[in-house]
């Protein structure tokens, strides 16, 4: 795992100036109707819950927030996700999407959000959506918690270095109409992080350089 002099934020830049960093899903069956959407990914130093493991240097005082969407949505039910949602029209851009949704869904106060970057734009074919990712470092974390239990169950900090953990990782499987589709998965304590986030945060490891290697060959399936 890679140590950079000024830690995991600078890390974190380092990785998405490296223009090979991209998330490899299917395009859009029809973009023209697709819809712009962000989230915020965002990093911070580790809250008062420490990291179970000992061994993921740079990441060790490291949380992502997550949340877990609310069982009654109509777009992705019960998936955990990082904060975000549709544009609208009122936004200046999508990082203002970003910061509101994540306001709206979280609780948490924009001041004290350090934009880094905005990645390049994931199609989510499951809800037609554009997904623009909006990656960001918590300068000043302030208190989070599910605000509309209507779309968000809960909110969490999750430690980086549990999401490192090799007994964390596996791979998912789905199948639908005859087709089984795999791709990284974690087991965060019982709760599964799959799907697009879950390859967002893959995706975003390897590129930092902060993977540890992991048997990708366990597989489990996710009950939708």
């Amino acid at each position: 795992m890679s140590m950079h002099p000024q830690g995991a934020r600078a890390e974190l830049l380092a990785a998405i100036a490296d223009h090979s960093w991209g998330v490899r899903i299917p395009p859009l069956a029809d973009p023209e109707s697709a819809h712009d959407a962000a989230v915020l990914i965002l990093f911070g130093v580790l809250d008062h819950v420490p990291a179970p493991t000992t061994d993921a240097a740079v990441a060790r005082d490291l949380d992502v927030l997550l949340q877990r969407r609310a069982p009654t949505l109509s777009s992705h039910p019960g998936q955990v996700s990082f904060p975000g949602g549709r544009a609208e029209p009122e936004d200046a851009d999508l990082v203002a999407t970003a910061l509101r949704e994540a306001e709206e869904e979280t609780g948490l106060d924009p001041r004290g959000v350090e934009v880094l970057a905005t990645l390049p734009v994931i199609p989510l074919a499951a809800s037609n959506h554009l997904v623009t990712p909006v990656l960001a470092w918590w300068q000043s974390p302030s208190r989070v918690v599910a605000v509309d239990h209507a779309e968000t169950v809960e909110v969490f900090r999750v430690p980086v270095a549990q999401l490192l953990d090799p007994e964390t990782r596996f791979t998912s499987t789905i199948t639908r109409m005859g087709h089984t589709f795999r791709g990284p998965a974690f087991d965060v304590d019982g709760t599964i992080v799959w799907g697009f986030t879950a390859m967002v945060l893959d995706a975003l490891f390897d590129a930092a350089g902060w993977t540890v290697q992991w048997d990708a060959s366990v597989e489990r399936t996710v009950d939708l």
